[in-house]
């Protein structure tokens, strides 16, 4: 099963059949709504709103470990996000679609970042934080609708809720950074940390704050309005992505956990035991 993240507006989708809608507790408390459950195309998805229902989280509020876990608590292997964010590279047009293959992490603790703590210890190796068998089928997809697609870009994750400061925004060009959003982080290393594989769809909505042109730098009614503009083509590929996806028990992600653990099992409390277990199932 696909498990989809993101706005509400992706629940619109032609072909979409919800059956349920699910309220789901985890170790790490709610999600941030509950789960949309149902078959599009014929074929089994879940959504979760991440900013909750009616956009009323902030990115640093976002339960993340509650959502990857209650995705994956009902059957989703793979993660497909949808975030908006800014483009710190010309090429890269508001309305554009990208796939981030790196991140960057700027935020600054207030996000609990891992499923493990508390006497559970394990290092999770983040070298390639995303699932690149999702990404390629991200990418055969958007070719065959005829919809360009950015490869292979750099995600700068910073804290929010503020808009970035032009300082901010030529620093991060110079680090490396293609887009910068709020969101992905922890997200994208938690399903690594729970074996899934993970693939985000960026949605350019500006050009952040690093043109001279103040006509161009971001405004909240920007990024609302060209992600509005953008949704009808991401929906069209998730829908043809879910036809096509098949899932492979053979990808990295799915044994991210073979060598991290350092805690042995005997000495894990049942607590312990059972956060293992789910993670590797």
């Amino acid at each position: 099963m696909i498990g989809i993240i993101g706005g509400t507006g992706l629940y619109r989708m032609d072909g979409l059949v919800v059956t349920e809608t699910r309220e789901v507790d985890t170790p790490f408390g709610r999600p941030s709504s509950p789960l949309m459950l149902g078959r599009l195309g014929g074929h089994a998805i879940a959504f979760l709103a991440r900013h909750g229902l009616q956009h009323d989280l902030l990115p640093s509020e976002i339960n993340f470990r509650a959502n990857i876990w209650a995705l994956k608590a009902v059957g989703a292997r793979t993660i497909i996000g949808v975030s908006a964010v800014g483009s710190l590279r010309e090429e890269i047009r508001p309305g554009d679609l990208a796939l981030p293959s790196q991140y960057l992490d700027f935020t600054k603790g207030l996000r609990a970042a891992s499923f493990f703590g508390k006497g559970l210890i394990a290092h999770v190796s983040t070298a390639h934080p995303t699932c690149a068998a999702t990404a390629r089928l991200l990418a055969r997809t958007a070719q065959s609708l005829g919809q360009p697609l950015h490869l292979d870009k750099t995600y700068a994750c910073v804290e929010g809720p503020r808009l970035g400061t032009r300082a901010e925004s030529y620093w991060l060009r110079g680090a490396g950074a293609d887009l910068v959003g709020m969101t992905n982080v922890p997200e994208a290393f938690l399903a690594l940390e729970a074996q899934l594989g993970y693939c985000t769809i960026a949605v350019a909505t500006d050009y952040d704050c690093w043109l001279d042109d103040p006509t161009q730098h971001v405004s909240v009614d920007q990024v609302m309005s060209q992600f509005r503009d953008s949704l009808a083509r991401v929906q069209r590929l998730i829908a043809r992505a879910v036809a096509d996806h098949v899932e492979d028990e053979s990808r990295p992600c799915r044994s991210s956990l073979s060598l991290a653990v350092i805690t042995p099992r005997e000495q894990m409390t049942a607590g312990q035991k059972a956060i293992i277990d789910f993670l590797t199932a």
